[in-house]
């Protein structure tokens, strides 16, 4: 037992001798790890140490420089500010020198210069200027300029002010570019009337001074303006009469942007045009019941002369064979038999006169209605977007007072029309029951014998 004990000791020693000497060596390398690191540490911050102090050179170099520039322009702010102060009191100077040397001219100096910018405002914006352009550059380069004006300058302003008289009362034909509506250009013969209008063959034409060029109207004014201007352009003697605009432009203006009748009619949208068709119907059918009543009544007539011959292209000749398939009749049997024979010959006669009376009675109602459907829509923009601005409502509203005229318009040549229709069926039947009465008169007559 002794024995066992003594070897179990022995090789606890023995192991734990190895274990020591394991220890040993992984401290070893470690020290020689650590060693070595610091070493390759010491490199590295020796290299950013010297990084960092060239660095700091070059700094320090930049810095130098923007202080120098700094004096610099230091140094040419001081000597500008001086040039500038000493070109100040020169320039006081030789204000004062050019105020006495002027004298009295100065005077005439600003006489010029507010003559000048008075006539270039009415030159350049003047129709003459179609005819003469270029005229308002010299009076431009007077009214800016900073001199005492020079004799050929004086006599350009009076030049330009005597020819905008004397061309103001001239009547002026000559050849000059219009600028259309789509941009293109054309060259055209206009005729200049004073500084009032410019007229071609197509109507008005207008100057705009902003871009120098001479343009047709957006819309020219009413026909018959208009038409007196082409049949003036026309006219190469004698006198021919013409609209004229004392404006200059401004009256011809307002005057295009007036509405025509067709611009009204059209703003009575589907009740207006449903109003006219009405109309056309009506005029259609009155026209058509003219015409056969007026044939009927011609027949007739020639009917009356031949009474032995009836003609059955006629209602008389109609009724006059019933008279002769009844004379033997007695006289209450043949008074049946022509007014039954009337009765036919009445609807024939009456045709379409009571649609055309119907339509007279229908336009003035649609009116009403196209009426109240623009106060609707117009009370409900009112809703929508108030009443600030009256032009939104007026669109509705045109189409309320356009209606209600257009309906009035359509009932009164309907009623007319049907008036005269009703007046020519009512003599047709008239001489119808005319010859009937005779008739009858002169079988009683034979009765009674």
């Amino acid at each position: 037992m002794k024995k066992v004990i003594n070897f179990v000791l022995l090789a606890a020693s023995l192991s734990a001798g190895f274990a020591t000497s394991a220890n040993a060596n992984e401290l070893d390398k470690l020290l020689s790890q650590v060693k070595a690191d610091r070493i390759s540490e010491a490199k590295l911050d020796k290299k950013r140490e010297a990084e960092f102090v060239a660095a700091r050179a070059d700094k320090q170099s930049l810095l130098n420089k923007a202080k120098k520039e700094l004096q610099s322009q230091q140094a040419r702010n001081a000597r500008l500010t001086k040039e500038y102060a000493a070109n100040e009191i020169t320039l006081a100077q030789k204000e004062t020198e050019l105020d006495n040397a002027k004298g009295t001219l100065g005077e005439m100096f600003g006489v010029s210069r507010s003559a000048a910018a008075d006539a270039y405002g009415m030159i350049s914006t003047s129709i003459v200027s179609a005819q003469y352009p270029g005229r308002g550059e010299a009076l431009n380069r007077i009214a800016n300029s900073k001199e005492i004006p020079g004799l050929p300058d004086l006599e350009e302003l009076w030049f330009a002010l005597q020819t905008e008289m004397t061309e103001s009362g001239k009547i002026a034909q000559f050849q000059t570019e219009v600028t259309n509506l789509d941009g293109t250009k054309t060259s055209e013969t206009v005729t200049r009337v004073g500084t009032f209008n410019l007229v071609s063959a197509n109507g008005y034409l207008t100057y705009n001074d902003e871009l120098a060029q001479v343009q047709p109207l957006a819309k020219q004014p009413a026909g018959y303006i208009s038409g007196t201007a082409s049949d003036f352009f026309t006219v190469s003697s004698g006198f021919s009469p013409v609209y004229l605009d004392p404006s200059r432009g401004a009256i011809l203006a307002l005057e295009t942007r007036k509405r025509t009748l067709m611009e009204f009619y059209h703003q009575g949208a589907e009740v207006g045009y449903g109003i006219t068709v009405l109309l056309i119907i009506g005029l259609l059918i009155a026209l058509e019941r003219m015409l056969v009543l007026t044939a009927v009544g011609s027949k007739i007539k020639a009917q009356t002369k031949n009474m032995d011959k009836p003609n059955s292209n006629n209602p008389l000749g109609r009724l006059l064979k019933v008279y002769q398939e009844n004379k033997d009749a007695d006289a209450e049997t043949l008074e049946l038999k022509l007014d039954e024979q009337i009765l036919r010959e009445t609807p024939t006669v009456d045709r379409g006169i009571n649609i055309i009376k119907m339509f007279a009675a229908i336009a003035p109602l649609m009116g009403l209605l196209g009426t109240v459907i623009g106060m609707i829509m117009t009370f409900q923009t009112i809703t929508l977007f108030g009443t600030g601005d009256p032009k939104i409502m007026a669109g509705n509203i045109s189409l309320a007072l356009v209606t209600t005229a257009l309906g009035l318009i359509a009932a009164l040549p309907l009623i007319l029309v049907h008036s005269v229709v009703a007046g020519k069926a009512k003599s047709v039947l008239h001489k119808l029951d005319e010859q009937a009465a005779g008739l009858i008169a002169a079988i009683a007559e034979k009765e009674s014998k």
